[in-house]
């Protein structure tokens, strides 16, 4: 309760030291031709230099003392809008902005002198869905996480993953928000592709430090992914078709201006193309087998009256492998057998989102949003035999079901106060009710002639609340410095076993120049749920699990500086340097994994933490005849777990000391375009034997590549003596990738036609996706190296209408 206290406390003295007489300009800035508000637009007056930007939902308010005014309403790829304004009253205004492709140098370097420089808040980044559809793609799949591990500071795992591992966290510390609502699961086909279709995304913001106040329950990073609103004033749509999926987006009004939809559809269709040649193959004319995967997103906007707005969201998406033998009839010693069976494997998400804003004053607006999240992994096996004979008929059953998940129900209410030009204030509550689901595991055995079983194992479920609350300002102190000054606090509830945590966070800006500012940051989080990670296996078996009185949460203090600035108004670079602790990190004992059903998963888990740290550089160029970036992260990241590795530090599985990505576009002329992507990394950390003991001998498998081993471990397998450096000790070959797309627009009086020809692994570099000791042409032991993805070629054909 004295976190609480406090936390009002600050906000009441926030509000009425700032409160003022002034008079309030407020309202909506969106897209002219398709109403789609438009997230972070700037408001500035030119008179007092004063200004603003939109929230999330396109509102601004800007407080000014009465008189003559001309406001400068502007977004990036957009013309800009000035409007007099004779100040002596409150005044609602809209504004709508029309997209422009001859923006002035100065017009687009001011935009984002603003967003990029002057802003308090660091380590983000902001991707558009136009750059993400230029570059090139694995089999000609465009893909948000794809892109993202283009960026500094973060990784992307093994060949072709879709996971974010973001500062030296893993993938359960990244908060992936798909229209405020938490997706736990952002993988297709054991992550080659990630689950969003970005024909149905607005905007894209990663945070990797300096975690705005309103952000909670996670460590490493913030993936906040807006959907589109609908086109509000005309139906609108898109296709497109690919080597392996196809896509269909189709949005517009209900009612012209009040109400609009958006939905749009994907599926690939590989299991149909491929039936037929796998039962030629297998000569099975009664077996169906295969794998598909989709995702579904749907989108309702009603506009209730000028101060009021609902929306209704919903993303559906599942993996799933399958395996049906149809009822087979054969002759066999004079009986007759009959044998069916069906099998699958599938997991995947469910999330909702029900908000209702309103514009309480022209200074208050808030938001109410009511969400549902759930992620499940499902194995199913079944087998029915009947056999006839002579005596009779006998049919026997047998059935295995798996089932793990997570599922949250969650309420929460925001609020953006904006006093005055100086202040901008967030405070809001939330709650959320999570059901954990750690495995459960069914059989079933049904037979006329002997005892049935018919048997549960596994984990209960696990019920826990978590709440928070929060509170921010964005406080502009003096001409050249502002800062972001917030607290959360939030509480976890499980088997009456309470925690909370009061989270400061800080973000600073010292404004050097006009186009040089320096940066530093702070942020204090907690997590209280923890992601079960299983290696060796190559399913997404991973379980969901929350903090309980034998487990604790995790934590992280994260500090971060830097430096930002636009030169030549066309590169923007920014240099930063960052630390990490992180706390009460958990793995799997040696051995462990999430099939055994002898112990509970808590004993089945070291408690550990670890370290991140490193340096950030990112190069950018918007502007001119090419466009692009250049990202280099240098970092070094470590665990520690008592009962591993003998209590000392290792490295971390995806540890890297050095990533590159560069990234370029140029367009060719009025209808080609190139694009290429390059990427360079430090090969990652393995746990291996180095060396083998058998009778008299021993054998060393790396003597060539690593030299002598020191200090070495033992362990027994099949009778032999393993040594083994330590976890995490070897490396692995360093990974390196050209990418490269041709692209050709066509427009149409019915639309635009887009062609794409792209090249995964351009040179055909045989990349490390995993090692394992084998043996070679004469029969000796030796390190075996196997690579994915070779040279890939792709096209794909998209239409919008």
């Amino acid at each position: 309760m004295k976190q609480f206290f406090l936390i009002t406390s600050l906000l009441f003295v926030i509000i009425f030291q700032a409160y003022s007489q002034n008079y309030t300009i407020s309202g909506y800035v969106q897209d002219v031709e398709t109403g789609e508000k438009l997230v972070g637009a700037n408001i500035f007056d030119a008179v007092n230099l004063k200004g603003t930007t939109t929230n999330t939902y396109g509102f601004y308010s800007i407080t000014l003392p009465s008189g003559d005014y001309q406001l400068k309403f502007s977004y990036i790829g957009y013309k800009p809008q000035v409007r007099d304004v004779k100040l002596d009253m409150n005044i609602h205004m809209n504004v709508e902005l029309k997209t422009s492709l001859e923006l002035s140098e100065v017009e687009v370097t001011a935009d984002r002198i603003d967003r990029e420089v002057k802003s308090t808040q660091m380590s983000s980044i902001k991707l558009s869905v136009k750059k993400i559809e230029e570059l090139p793609a694995l089999l000609g799949e465009v893909d948000v996480i794809k892109t993202l591990q283009l960026l500094p500071g973060v990784q992307s795992g093994t060949e072709g993953a879709s996971g974010l591992y973001v500062r030296g966290g893993g993938p359960d510390q990244n908060l992936i928000l798909l229209d405020g609502t938490p997706v736990y699961n952002v993988s297709h086909l054991f992550g080659f592709f990630s689950v969003f279709n970005v024909d149905a995304i607005n905007n894209i913001e990663l945070i990797k430090g300096g975690f705005p106040a309103r952000y909670g329950g996670r460590l490493s990073s913030v993936l906040d992914i807006g959907l589109k609103e609908g086109n509000m004033k005309k139906i609108k749509g898109s296709a497109s078709v690919g080597l392996i999926s196809a896509k269909l987006t189709i949005e517009g009004p209900i009612i012209k201006d009040k109400t609009s939809f958006i939905v749009s559809a994907r599926r690939t269709y590989l299991d149909y193309l491929a039936q037929p040649l796998i039962r030629a193959i297998n000569n099975e004319p009664n077996v169906s087998q295969g794998y598909f995967f989709y995702d579904l997103n749907a989108k309702i906007n009603h506009k209730l009256s000028d101060r009021d707005r609902l929306y209704l969201s919903v993303y559906t998406g599942e993996d799933k492998f399958y395996r049906n033998q149809k009822p087979y009839e054969y002759l066999y010693d004079g009986n007759i057998y009959t044998e069916e069976s069906k099998s699958g494997l599938g997991w995947g998400n469910i999330t909702s989102a029900f908000r209702w804003n309103r514009r309480w004053t022209d200074k208050l607006f808030g938001n109410t949003t009511l969400t549902y999240s759930q992620y499940n992994f499902n194995v199913n096996q079944f087998a029915q035999n009947i056999t006839e004979s002579d005596t009779g008929t006998v049919t026997e059953l047998n059935s295995l079901k798996y089932l793990s998940g997570i599922q949250d129900y969650t309420v929460k209410v925001d609020f953006d106060y904006l006093p005055n030009p100086d202040h901008f204030i967030k405070f809001g509550i939330s709650n959320i009710y999570h059901t954990f689901k750690p495995g459960v595991s069914v059989y079933k055995i049904m037979n006329e002639e002997a005892a049935n079983v018919d048997t549960t194992m596994g984990e209960t479920s696990i019920y826990a609340n978590e709440f928070a609350m929060y509170i921010e300002d964005d406080y502009k102190i003096s001409g050249v410095l502002k800062a972001n000054i917030g607290l959360h606090y939030s509480g976890f509830l499980v088997n009456g076993k309470m925690y909370n945590s009061l989270e400061p966070r800080l973000s600073m800006r010292y404004l050097i120049s006009e186009k040089w500012s320096a940066k530093i940051s702070y942020a204090k989080m907690t997590q209280y749920i923890h992601l079960l990670t299983n290696n060796n296996i190559g399913l997404p078996t991973d379980l969901w699990v929350p903090a309980t009185d034998r487990v604790l949460p995790q934590q992280s203090y994260q500090i971060a500086a830097g430096i930002s600035t636009i030169f030549t108004d066309k590169y923007q670079l920014s240099v930063e340097g960052y630390y990490k602790k992180m706390n009460n990190l958990i793995e799997y004992k040696d051995g462990a994994s999430f099939m055994g059903t002898n112990k509970g998963w808590e004993d089945k888990v070291e408690s550990g933490k670890g370290w991140s740290y490193g340096a950030e550089v990112f190069l950018e160029k918007k502007l001119g005849i090419f466009t692009g970036w250049i990202g280099y992260t240098l970092s070094w990241t470590n665990r520690q777990f008592k009962g591993i590795n003998l209590g000392e530090k290792f490295p971390y599985k995806y540890d890297r000391r050095n990533d590159i990505s560069i990234v370029l576009s140029v367009p060719m002329n009025d209808t080609w375009s190139f694009s290429a992507t390059w990427v360079y990394g430090t090969g990652t950390a393995h746990t291996l034997p180095t060396e083998r003991y058998y009778g008299q001998g021993m054998y060393n498998y790396y003597y060539d590549i690593y030299g002598p081993g020191t200090e070495n471990t033992q362990s027994l397998f099949n009778g032999e003596i393993n040594h083994v450096d330590g976890r995490n000790s070897i490396r692995a070959a360093d990974y390196h990738r050209l990418d490269v797309n041709f692209r050709k627009i066509h427009k149409t009086k019915l639309g635009e036609m887009a062609f794409n020809i792209g090249v995964y692994n351009a040179y055909n570099r045989k990349n490390p996706f995993y090692y394992y000791i084998g043996y070679d042409s004469r029969g000796n032991r030796a390190l075996t190296r196997v690579s994915l993805f070779p040279f890939i070629p792709s096209v794909s054909w998209s239409f919008k209408f």
